[in-house]
């Protein structure tokens, strides 16, 4: 018996062992492949600090950084009908939604929510991909049509930030006819003569393209986002042509009359409230005047 091997050397790693790391403490760039300190990365809001690429964010990271000090009060949102079709693939649909409140901590695809950006009222949506590709479920276009209703209620402007990957295939028919419901929303928007204005982030297609993410009175986009009705190996096969480099990306439909403006997901929120009060007539923002995060806090308390 090697009293070494089996005594002595168990004992002192059992002294010195070293503390397991989270495998979460790193994110790789999709993009130039550099590694990411998981803090870093939330304090550039999700953007890589090497080449700049812009990561997938949350809803509530992207309302924390939006609105003044983080402070935003959700918009309640009508429950639809669970599983209307009783579809089943590997999965049941219900089975499907769990695994995505589970993995994501939300309840559905899109989160509404009302605060002050800047010292600017607002309503705001943004979807997440991350829930069952953000697709457009029946949830979603009652997500849409309560912040429109509530934008119109407090006079507000709405601004909504897209991310899907097209109508939910679980809902059938019932997912495509978001389309034409949130259309009506917007409209409501535009009867009340308040901003409508969308931000389209990666990526935005399908469905989604083909209604309320594309009827902003003012179109603006992430950097490098991809954004188009149908894929773009579809449309090879359909017009037998190879498509130029960067096809529906952001920034080639900025070139080409689809979008007003690429902007820095840093840059968003000054964007944003300059569009918004110069469409509702307000004085600029002064920076000296903004509020500072602890004052908003302690308000809303």
């Amino acid at each position: 018996m090697n009293w070494i091997t089996n005594y002595v050397r168990p004992t002192i790693n059992s002294l010195f062992s070293r503390r397991e790391v989270p495998d979460n403490l790193w994110t790789k760039c999709p993009e130039c492949g550099t590694m990411l300190f998981h803090r870093e990365l939330a304090d550039n809001l999700q953007v890589c600090t090497n080449c700049d690429h812009h990561l997938a964010i949350t809803p509530r990271e992207r309302f924390a950084a939006l609105f003044d000090g983080g402070v935003f009060a959700e918009v309640k949102v009508p429950e639809p009908i669970a599983d209307p079709l009783h579809f089943r693939d590997q999965k049941k649909y219900p089975d499907r939604l769990k695994a995505a409140q589970k993995a994501t901590g939300e309840k559905e695809a899109m989160l509404v929510a009302e605060g002050e950006m800047n010292r600017t009222s607002i309503v705001a949506a943004a979807q997440d991909f991350a829930f069952m590709g953000g697709s457009m479920s029946m949830y979603v276009g009652n997500a849409v049509i309560a912040g429109a209703e509530r934008a119109v209620k407090l006079k507000r402007p709405f601004v909504l930030f897209s991310a899907a990957g097209g109508a939910r295939m679980q809902e059938g028919i019932l997912g495509l006819m978001q389309m034409p419901r949130t259309t009506i929303a917007v409209q409501m928007l535009k009867e009340a003569r308040l901003p409508y204005i969308v931000v389209l982030t990666h990526p935005t297609t399908g469905g989604v393209t083909a209604s309320y993410a594309m009827l902003g009175d003012v179109q603006l986009a992430e950097p490098n986002a991809l954004i188009g009705f149908a894929g773009a190996r579809v449309i090879e096969q359909t017009i037998r042509e190879k498509l130029p480099e960067g096809f529906q990306r952001s920034e080639y439909l900025l070139d080409h009359g689809m979008l007003d403006r690429v902007t820095h997901r840093k840059a968003l929120k000054d964007e944003l409230t300059a569009i918004l009060r110069m469409l509702t007539r307000q004085s600029p923002a002064v920076k000296g005047d903004l509020p500072k995060p602890e004052a908003v806090k302690a308000e809303a308390k």
